[in-house]
């Protein structure tokens, strides 16, 4: 854990990864159907590069996460959310499908939130 972060500081990053995964995860909304998806989803659709591009954010959340304290496990669990979305969705068009589901990054953001914030703090959605 990074000894000097407050705990204020821990609480505006998480605030900042919880806005990064709802972009990439759930920012737009399918009409009629109500199914949400992200960045990541559209991006995905680029052939080779596109789940290349979002496992950088990825990246960075586990990053965040050893910064702010996460243990091991924790961070090996983040890493294994972000494997399986980066080789499932390097599937064409199940690939796709799948991540509008997965949604490894409100993933792995729930994981940071139990790991950092504790078992009795408001959780956001």
């Amino acid at each position: 854990m990074d000894e000097y972060l407050t705990h204020s500081q821990r609480m505006n990053r998480l605030a900042r990864l919880e806005r990064i995964a709802h972009r990439l995860d759930n920012r737009f909304r399918m009409p009629l159907v109500g199914l949400r998806f992200g960045w990541d989803s559209v991006i995905g659709l680029i052939p080779g590069v596109g789940d290349i591009a979002t496992t950088l954010p990825s990246a960075f959340m586990i990053y965040e996460g050893a910064k702010m304290g996460a243990r091991r496990r924790t961070l090996l669990r983040m890493g294994a959310n972000t494997a399986v979305d980066f080789l499932v969705g390097s599937i064409p068009v199940l690939g796709d499908l799948f991540d509008m589901q997965f949604k490894s990054h409100r993933r792995n953001v729930k994981l940071l939130r139990a790991e950092v914030v504790g078992p009795y703090a408001v959780r956001s959605a």
